[in-house]
């Protein structure tokens, strides 16, 4: 099948390789500009741009999708199907329907359950033991278009946002290639969203990933896991910021008050409802340590509050 591919980061170059390697022809492929990347601010090609130069497939990077040159693209590539993944931008109506089989989208979660940029991140926040991918049709909403597949995926209770990304990603990647399969063959059936299901995943900040020990424990281990690669959840003590990248839940049995150091081994800490185990943390201006090692280099005891 004549596809032309649409996506940007790591997510959309796994399901753009799994396409390659199924046969498929790739047409084109439309991603985002190169950015600056790292402390040297290195301009670097998005990840479905370095994947389509090494199969020697054409790529475009335009700024808009609205001045009419990319519909000229469109239909001169003629396409049977676009296939768009996590390109970042809404398609205006215009190219929705230029392909035979219009235009579908892989979206990570279980729609119409977080709509938006951060689904998966999301799910892990909301402590959600189950999400998945979506192939829909695309229309002119965001994430809003009829459901043609669906593939769940489990969270585990340990699961962070990394983790359960690079899981998504490769099942997202094998449930398109079999969406693309079944609809050539016109064997998928579209069936509307229930908006009235719908949630929202908008993009995370920085200072979402502030907080303190007042928070009932499973709530923070939740938002630790959540926040994990990125921004990483942090609370601050003497006015430094002290990034968790591993937690997990604990009891306080005593009922002490939040933020009261309950053990050294691992560091545990009291909160509003349980306690939060500090696995790993990263102090300000530091690396990644065991919390019994910033925990020994802070003299902490137990019964010392942060």
């Amino acid at each position: 099948m004549r596809i032309l591919f649409m996506g940007t980061p790591d997510l959309a170059a796994e399901s753009l390789g799994a396409l390659i390697a199924a046969g498929h022809e790739i047409v084109g492929v439309f991603t985002r500009a190169d950015k600056p990347v790292g402390r040297k601010q290195v301009l670097t090609a998005p990840p479905v741009k370095q994947l389509a130069v090494r199969h020697g497939i054409p790529v475009w990077q335009p700024a808009s999708l609205r001045d009419g040159e990319a519909e000229k693209t469109f239909r001169a590539l003629a396409p049977d199907l676009v296939v768009v993944v996590a390109y970042g931008r809404i398609l205006p109506p215009e190219l929705l329907h230029i392909a035979p089989l219009g235009c579908i989208n892989l979206h990570v979660s279980l729609l119409p359950k977080y709509r938006g940029s951060a689904p998966i991140q999301w799910a892990v926040l909301n402590g959600d033991t189950e999400t998945g991918v979506t192939i829909m049709q695309l229309d002119e909403g965001c994430d809003t278009g009829d459901i043609l597949l669906v593939e769940p995926v489990p969270i585990g209770p340990e699961t962070t946002s990394g983790e359960l990304f690079d899981q998504v990603s490769a099942v997202g990647a094998r449930t398109l290639v079999r969406a693309v399969s079944l609809l050539a063959a016109g064997k998928l059936t579209p069936r509307p969203q229930n908006d009235a299901l719908a949630t929202k995943a908008p993009p995370l900040t920085k200072e979402m990933a502030r907080f303190t020990f007042a928070g009932d424990a499973a709530r923070l281990h939740d938002l630790v896991r959540g926040m994990n690669p990125w921004p990483v959840a942090f609370f601050e003590r003497d006015g430094k910021k002290i990034k968790v990248l591993q937690s997990r839940t604990a009891e306080n049995p005593g009922g002490a008050a939040p933020g009261a150091v309950l053990a050294l081994e691992p560091l545990t800490i009291a909160c509003g409802a349980g306690a939060l185990q500090l696995l790993t943390v990263t102090p300000e201006g530091g690396r990644p340590m065991t919390g019994t090692a910033w925990a020994a280099g802070r003299r902490l005891r137990v019964g010392d509050s942060l």
